[in-house]
């Protein structure tokens, strides 16, 4: 099961970039837009099965903040 524990505090649809957790906080899984610039992927050298995506600062500073 895929907890929300943070999100876009722009959003205004629903669907923005978010930061989830897994039971257990073993993972987390972050949706956000996918890096499609092939200059910036070849700087990744991603392997086979892996994607890359972006997400607003704000996500991560707010999932941070709220840690603290």
């Amino acid at each position: 099961m895929l907890l929300k524990l943070s999100g876009d505090p722009d959003c205004k649809n629903g669907t923005c970039p978010t930061l989830w957790g897994t039971e257990g906080a073993k993972e987390y899984v972050v949706q956000g837009y996918v890096i499609t610039d092939p200059d910036r992927l070849a700087q990744l050298d991603l392997p086979i099965g892996e994607t890359a995506v972006t997400v607003p600062a704000a996500v991560l500073e707010e999932y941070f903040r709220a840690q603290r």
